[in-house]
């Protein structure tokens, strides 16, 4: 540096104008490099490890909250257009949204929430939980889906015709549970109402017994107002509305007993009330009833019993291409097949001799669970811990395994040899899977919005959600935790070694600066010397 300076302010004729207004910057930048100390660098260092450390921490945060990059879903969303990534004057923009709808509609239809056809009872097991333990084991969000399907259930245009009715509806949209229970029983003072009745029995009946006997009085209310209505029903769109409320009233009220007889213990009395339940859905054709799902309680209700023969004939009727499948469905199609080969499967033996046709068959279905719901094994094999299950599940997500695993984990458990047999292939299912995903084997893909309805129906205050794919660590939080390490580690050695880090320094940052002192002698050399002069003025 100092040998430029002093060769082009020596010389004199037109070269000597450019060399110092040139080279004065350079020395400029050479002095206040010399000039500063360690302290400075220990500074300088440090303050960008704090910042990008802090960057992290954001990052880190926001991934586990939302499962994306901030920095990522900022650039994609708000840089992007201003960028010009998207051109709305071009005709196909039209396409483009047609098509964005059609993939949100996609993914809507993907991750509807259904309701849990083994939700407990609100009083007598989701509240006692909370008493015992101090945690909430419903979101808000789950609970304002009931609130929503209870007045799908059992309310109607009609209601206001029938006093108790008409503050049954009221008392569905009550949020306090308190005011909910209060007008339950104001109803209960006018007439025997059957929703009242429900209403008690699933949020202030304490035991299941107490919520059976409110049940029953709840069946003699509603079966009278049922045959009521069916004589009516064809003399306007009025009696056929208030008709339709209470059939579902009456269907929800002898689902709930079963329930009721299947939890004390009456099992195959439980079973007989299902059966009936099944034939009644199939006889009516109103289409609430399906979301019902009767077929699985019948399902656990008969692996209680271990009729496994009753089971495959459920399983024949309902697991059909053209219906939709669940986790009870896939998964116990898995258990009937293991059931035949678990109690002799040796891995071991399986790996000399091959797989047997029915051990092939075995293993096929689990397979084929495992890629309808990839969540379940792990409970089954107890690698994750349960908690109460939601009162509405997503399929083919979290919630749905929990539901599922909660129920029927004892079932598995009575088969021998049957969870050694899920533990031993249940990962090989990954391997036939396209990956990313974008295809499916057996099913259609796996749907990309799991995690953030399942977000919503689970207490993540203390549960885990679980996440299929694993999703990997987005580049900007191994960035910022890279630059973090990085510059922490600068500004200790400068703190230690300050003498050793400047020399360093200096010979960075004149190697870094060579290929411009480089480019600006070949430029002075090619250019004119009254033109450089007047560059060098501007």
């Amino acid at each position: 540096m100092r040998y430029f300076t002093t060769r082009y302010t020596s010389l004199e004729g037109p070269l000597a104008g450019p060399g110092p207004a040139m080279f004065g910057t350079e020395s400029s930048l050479s002095m206040f490099l010399n000039t500063l100390t360690p302290k400075f660098y220990v500074a300088l260092t440090g303050t960008s490890s704090l910042i990008s450390g802090l960057i992290l921490i954001f990052e880190w945060w926001y991934f586990r909250k939302y499962g994306t990059s901030f920095i990522e879903q900022v650039s994609v969303s708000h840089l992007r257009p201003l960028l010009g990534g998207v051109d709305s004057s071009t005709p196909s923009t039209s396409n483009t949204s047609n098509g964005e709808a059609d993939s949100n509609r996609q993914s809507v239809s993907e991750c509807k929430v259904w309701r849990n056809p083994l939700n407990l009872f609100r009083g007598a097991e989701y509240n006692r939980y909370t008493w015992v333990t101090g945690r909430e084991p419903l979101t808000y969000y789950d609970m304002n889906l009931s609130a929503q399907d209870h007045q799908t259930f059992f309310t109607c245009d009609s209601d206001h015709l029938r006093p108790a009715d008409a503050i049954m509806q009221k008392a569905w949209r009550e949020r306090n549970p308190q005011a909910r229970i209060s007008a339950a029983h104001e109803a209960l003072e006018l007439e025997d109402c059957a929703t009242a009745f429900i209403l008690l029995a699933e949020e202030e009946a304490t035991t299941i017994m107490e919520a059976e006997r409110l049940f029953k009085q709840a069946l003699k209310a509603g079966d009278g107002c049922y045959r009521r209505s069916q004589q009516l029903q064809h003399h306007g769109a009025q009696y056929e509305a208030q008709h339709r409320r209470d059939t579902n009233v009456l269907v929800y009220i002898k689902r709930r007993l079963a329930m009721c007889s299947r939890k004390l213990g009456r099992t195959r009395e439980a079973v007989k009330m299902m059966r009936d339940l099944c034939v009644f859905q199939l006889m009516k054709e109103f289409p609430l009833l399906s979301m019902f799902n009767i077929h699985e309680n019948l399902l656990e209700s008969l692996l209680e019993l271990q009729n496994y023969a009753d089971v495959q004939a459920v399983l024949a009727k309902y697991d059909d291409i053209s219906l939709p499948k669940s986790a009870t469905i896939c998964y116990t199609a898995a258990l009937l097949k293991a059931r035949a080969v678990s109690d002799k499967f040796s891995p071991e033996a399986a790996s000399r001799r091959g797989l047997s046709t029915a051990e092939m068959n075995a293993v096929e279905a689990i397979h084929r669970a495992v890629e309808f719901n990839p969540h379940v094994p792990k409970y089954l094999l107890e690698m994750k811990s349960l908690i109460l299950p939601p009162e509405h599940i997503l399929k083919r997500g979290d919630s749905e395994a929990i539901a599922y695993a909660f129920f029927h984990l004892q079932h598995w458990k009575r088969v021998e040899g049957a969870l050694n047999l899920l533990h031993c292939t249940w990962e090989g299912t990954f391997r036939m899977i396209p990956y990313p995903l974008e295809k499916g084997h057996l099913f259609y893909p796996y749907p990309i919005c799991t995690e953030t309805a399942d977000r919503e129906l689970l207490p993540t205050v203390f549960h885990e959600v679980s996440v299929y794919p694993k999703k990997e660590l987005p580049f900007f939080i191994l960035f910022t935790a890279g630059l973090c390490s990085f510059t922490a580690m600068l500004a200790l050695l400068t703190h230690q070694f300050p003498e050793l880090m400047g020399v360093f320094a200096k010979a960075f940052l004149s190697t870094l600066f060579a290929p411009l002192n480089f480019i600006m002698e070949k430029v002075e050399s090619i250019l004119p010397s009254s033109l450089w002069h007047q560059l060098t003025r501007i």
